[in-house]
């Protein structure tokens, strides 16, 4: 334990509200108590198990491998990456694990040409922390032991994970020798289909405009020769209650912002402005800085365009978006029966009128569906009607299923357009994984 090294005098890290860690001389020792005078002249006192030793050897600069380090703590580990990354250097290893902390600014130089060339075959390790290092040395080890391998890009919203799972694609592209299907590489295949998918599973949260709300497993398929053959686009754990809550200030998906920016549909589909659909305006955010939704909806139509969806399909794919927002205008009041329920007033009616439309149903089947439900027996079935709150739950639970089937079967088609090759042997696999935020209260 580091508290073995602390005495009187001793520099060390001792927790700060503004810092998180800040560095100090202990000035005292009380039982399990440590006075210590901060490097802003402040006094703090703290329990001897929150105050870690520092290094007083430390290079200026860091190290580029953490196991390098005097002390593995939090604060010594989180000193050596704000030390590094005060010089530009954005990446940094614990052995073979790849720490990377987002630079929020482009930096081509770090991912050109000559980059991957230098990269190419050197050993993990050999040369500066980089992420072609980790893809590189994913690559190696599959042509060399004929075993497909993972690489797991984690970390908190806005940390820059889809970014580099990106950067791994390009990397294997380059070493795959980017095989072509149709002209197009299998790269560029899986990349034309991101707008697609970030309109329909990313959205605006605290930390990040354009967060990735579901997990993404892509596949890159190699033949016999180490050169790509196909690739495949594995989504797991969309983000469903999103669909019918929201807090403020974030934002649903992108896609229904996108569609009441557009003109033309708004009147097809009998929408309105953002801030009309209660499954939008339970946050005060309709719009993100430097976005035009109007021209991001043309941009996911064109994305649709790429991956072969064609019009009639696109067409119905935002019949269904459009008819979860009237969904989610269908209020509920008591009926005439005990614990039974009915849309609210006329508002209500036209919006099931116009979801059943829309979903091209029948609306008095539509509303049985939303306020009563079906208790099956051994010898019959019977109808049981349900009060406005459990009439609002099967709306949202109708809604949240309807969307998730809907992102499902777009993916399907996203994987059709790229390609899978079912001979491959071995692959690559790189798993972008969200849900890594820390909140004092998680929904």
């Amino acid at each position: 334990m580091a508290t073995t090294n602390i005495s009187v005098g001793s520099q060390v890290w001792v927790e700060d509200s503004e810092k998180a860690w800040i560095d100090a001389e202990v000035l005292e020792i009380d039982g399990n108590k440590v006075k210590a005078r901060t490097s802003t002249g402040k006094v703090a006192v703290s329990l001897i198990s929150n105050v870690h030793a520092k290094d007083t050897d430390a290079q200026p600069g860091g190290v580029d491998d953490m196991t390098k380090l005097a002390y593995l703590h939090e604060p010594g580990l989180l000193h050596n990456l704000a030390s590094r990354y005060e010089l530009d250097e954005i990446y940094t290893y614990t052995g073979n694990i790849l720490i990377a902390v987002n630079p929020f600014a482009k930096l081509p130089h770090l991912y050109d040409v000559h980059m991957m060339e230098q990269y190419r075959g050197a050993p993990l390790g050999e040369l500066s922390p980089h992420v072609f290092a980790v893809a590189d040395s994913a690559y190696r080890a599959m042509v060399n032991e004929n075993r497909s391998q993972s690489i797991l890009v984690s970390g908190e919203s806005g940390a820059g994970k889809t970014e580099t799972t990106k950067l791994i694609m390009q990397y294997l592209a380059y070493m795959g020798g980017r095989a072509a299907t149709d002209g197009r590489t299998v790269e560029q295949q899986v990349l034309e289909s991101n707008p697609l998918l970030e309109a329909f599973g990313n959205a605006k949260t605290v930390r990040n405009d354009n967060s990735s709300r579901f997990g993404k497993f892509v596949e890159i398929q190699f033949d016999r020769s180490g050169r790509i053959s196909g690739a495949a686009v594995r989504t797991y754990l969309l983000e469903r209650s999103r669909v019918v809550q929201v807090s403020d200030p974030e934002r649903n998906y992108h896609c229904f912002y996108q569609l009441c920016a557009s003109p033309e549909d708004v009147e097809r589909y009998k929408l309105g402005e953002a801030h009309t659909f209660h499954y939008l305006n339970q946050s005060n955010c309709y719009e993100l800085n430097g976005v035009n939704s109007s021209r991001e909806y043309t941009k996911t139509r064109r994305a649709m365009e790429i991956v072969g969806i064609s019009p009639d399909e696109q067409e119905a794919i935002f019949r269904v978006v459009a008819s979860i927002l009237h969904l989610g205008n269908i209020e509920f009041v008591p009926g005439k029966e005990t614990d039974s329920s009915k849309p609210k007033d006329e508002k209500a009616n036209f919006h099931l009128q116009v979801a059943a439309d829309l979903l091209k149903c029948d609306a008095k089947g539509l509303q049985d569906s939303l306020c009563t439900r079906i208790i099956t027996t051994r010898d019959e079935s019977i109808k049981v009607s349900l009060d406005p709150t459990s009439a609002t739950v099967n709306r949202d639970t109708l809604a949240k299923t309807i969307y998730s089937r809907l992102f499902d079967w777009l993916v399907e088609k996203v994987n059709k357009s790229i390609g899978q090759d079912p001979d491959s042997t071995t692959l690559v696999g790189v798993l972008d994984i969200y849900g890594f935020e820390s909140f004092k209260t998680n929904r």
